[in-house]
């Protein structure tokens, strides 16, 4: 910890404060890619985070048409190629209208349940620079008693900048088609090892494939390893349907966020997952079903090295392992995630310890795919 903190911490939340000031290298990079603004068709402030931490371990990186990231390490020339993707873009929303009041009328872009938006700060990121405004809709007090007791709909919802007029918020640079996103600070939380931030879906998809690519350097891999930032995964799995069009990959391997099914009213049933049990291997989704060599493969290897996981099966959301493993003549591909709390709001919450061991389980998985394993998944 630097000289500079040499003065006593009165209390525990004084010294946890402090601690969230100096973060270690881990955090810090964590809390750039949260922290960075990127909606679907917009993702390039966490394109450059991302290239800025794993083009130091890549041997190139380019971006396709479209603006994924695709980062490539070789460990062998020819070998097959393996495609771990994690999805730059966050679920935020776009401004389509200014009202004659300076009131901001926008679209969702991504999945947004009504109930989590109501009175939340969010940044509007305009030609002249970020603007702070809230959400918000008519209160409460002036509606009648039944329509209190339904939740506001999204179209009747607005964004507050505090301007006073349509003149005066294009003035300080609002224009229809400008982003907003979530406002939310990166916390590390009493329990240190979970961790508080707005678009962990689905940066720590992309921390993964960074720390992938740090963990392989200097280290022998019979393939060729691609690490991608996939754009527009939000509003359709676009990003990774272009990325592997260009990549052509043996094996696909999505990281994302999953569902955490420990917290109140949850039963195991609805979602089985808890919090710091393991990385989840994913068996099903509304996009794919995972393939069953290669989960086998995983799963040995995880197995064989002590590394912990869960299974999950989510019907009702995808993984850019969708459109990967429908790439070019197709990919065996699973979509491993870190079971989440709170996904798709302001605020969603991690445990650092399943982060790591999906990076320990991909690694170990790469060192092992070889072209006879690999054609061993694809067609025994």
């Amino acid at each position: 910890m630097g000289q500079w903190y040499n003065f006593k911490c009165n209390n525990i939340r004084e010294a946890k404060f402090l601690s969230n000031l100096h973060l270690n290298e881990q955090l810090t990079m964590l809390k750039d890619l949260t922290d960075a603004k990127g909606i679907p068709g917009n993702e390039r402030e966490p394109r450059e985070v991302m290239k800025k931490y794993i083009a130091p371990f890549a041997d190139e990186t380019t971006t396709d048409g479209i603006g994924s990231l695709i980062a490539k390490k070789i460990g062998k020339e020819d070998g097959p190629r393996v495609m771990v993707a994690g999805h730059l873009d966050e679920v935020g929303f776009m401004i389509t209208q200014i009202d004659d009041k300076g009131f901001l009328k926008f679209q969702t872009v991504g999945g947004w349940w009504s109930q989590v938006m109501l009175a939340q700060r969010v940044t509007i990121v305009t030609k002249k620079g970020d603007i702070t405004g809230v959400i918000g809709s008519k209160p409460p007090h002036i509606l009648p008693p039944e329509a209190r007791k339904k939740p506001v709909d999204i179209k009747d919802m607005f964004i507050d900048i505090g301007a006073s007029s349509r003149e005066e918020a294009a003035e300080w640079g609002v224009t229809p088609g400008d982003m907003a996103v979530p406002y939310f600070e990166f916390t590390v939380m009493n329990n240190e090892k979970m961790l508080l931030a707005k678009a962990w879906d689905n940066r720590i998809g992309c921390a993964i494939a960074i720390d992938v690519f740090r963990s392989l350097k200097g280290v022998d891999h019979p393939n060729e390893v691609f690490g991608v930032g996939t754009v527009q995964e939000e509003v359709g799995l676009r990003g990774a349907r272009t990325a592997a069009t260009v990549i052509k990959p043996d094996i696909g391997i999505a990281v994302d966020v999953g569902i955490a099914g420990d917290t109140p009213g949850v039963t195991s049933k609805e979602a089985s997952s808890k919090m710091g049990d393991g990385p989840q291997i994913i068996l099903y989704d509304a996009s794919m079903v995972g393939h069953k060599g290669l989960r086998d493969f995983i799963t040995n290897i995880a197995d064989e090295h002590g590394i912990p996981y869960q299974f999950d099966a989510i019907a009702g959301g995808g993984t850019d392992a969708g459109s990967i493993h429908l790439a070019a003549n197709g990919a065996p591909s699973i979509a491993i995630t870190v079971a989440s709390r709170y996904i798709h709001s302001h605020a969603a919450m991690i445990h650092k310890d399943d982060y790591e061991n999906a990076v320990k389980l991909i690694v170990e998985v790469i060192k092992k795919l070889d072209r006879d394993t690999v054609n061993s998944i694809t067609f025994e």
